[in-house]
């Protein structure tokens, strides 16, 4: 996945969170590409969902998006359905990298789109600081991952940059915090709590960034689009309550107690293909 940081765009300095000369839905924005791809699959009933950046925007079609020419397309498929996944790119003309993905298709495969894009399918979790299992919320949406795991995709960063941020604040501002409900769009409080509670690592992690929230929008106000339906920073103090009120199991607390004397992530190595 690609978790470079955005450059110049839009006539503001670099690092300026905006968008580029691209236009929305052309043929150059890589969200045209990702969704002729991902209504195939719901066409042909295999179950491939859009990740990263590009899902965000799917399931906030809303706020201002954030386009680059450059843009990779990143999938999520289970292992089960993952010869399945693989027939479908082929016929829908992505060539693969037969190499990579016979040595790391269990986890990870790499496909070109007939654009020229490159697309990562990862298979089942998300590994990278800590590692997102897809599994139990995966067919909820049906061109996206679960809203709640495009979120946690972005909130297990620990370097986190400008573009994680931003994809954040746009999920906050769009979606409401909450029970889950099949067919829509919510960051699911309960599957949050879940994935808290089962991992002091990922608890510290994630608190951590949404506690930065405050003085990222303070210095970057444009973050908080105004008119959204909610207040990113009201639905980030209420997750944080969750992960802080969710009832913890004894192996968190050991870990608690170990605290940041032991590093609690991983620092992810880019897999060459």
């Amino acid at each position: 996945m690609d978790n470079s940081a955005s450059g110049t765009a839009g006539g503001q300095p670099a690092g300026a969170w905006s968008a580029s000369s691209v236009v929305p839905g052309s043929a150059e924005d890589p969200l045209t590409d990702a969704m002729t791809i991902a209504r195939g699959a719901v066409d042909a009933g295999v179950g491939l969902k859009l990740l990263g950046g590009l899902g965000v925007r799917v399931v906030c079609p809303d706020y201002p998006p954030r386009l680059r020419r450059d843009q990779d397309i990143d999938f999520a498929c289970l292992a089960k359905e993952r010869k399945a996944v693989m027939a479908y790119l082929e016929r829908a003309g992505c060539q693969p990298d037969r190499r990579f993905n016979n040595l790391n298709g269990d986890r990870q495969m790499y496909f070109t789109a007939p654009s020229g894009r490159p697309i990562d399918v990862m298979v089942d979790k998300l590994t990278m600081c800590h590692t997102l299992d897809f599994r139990p919320s995966f067919g909820r949406l049906p061109h996206t991952v679960d809203a709640v795991d495009l979120m946690l995709s972005k909130l297990q960063i620990i370097e986190m940059n400008e573009k994680d941020a931003r994809d954040i604040v746009q999920l906050l501002s769009c979606l409401p915090v909450g029970p889950a409900a099949n067919g829509a769009a919510v960051l699911d409080s309960d599957r949050f709590g879940q994935v808290m509670a089962s991992d002091w690592g990922w608890w510290r992690t994630v608190t951590g960034n949404l506690d930065k929230l405050p003085g990222l929008v303070s210095e970057h106000p444009h973050l908080a689009q105004p008119e959204m339906p909610f207040d990113p920073l009201a639905q980030a103090a209420t997750l944080r309550r969750v992960a802080d009120e969710v009832p913890k199991g004894v192996k968190w607390r050991a870990r608690a107690r170990v605290g940041e004397k032991m590093r609690w992530y991983e620092l992810p190595e880019e897999v060459d293909h």
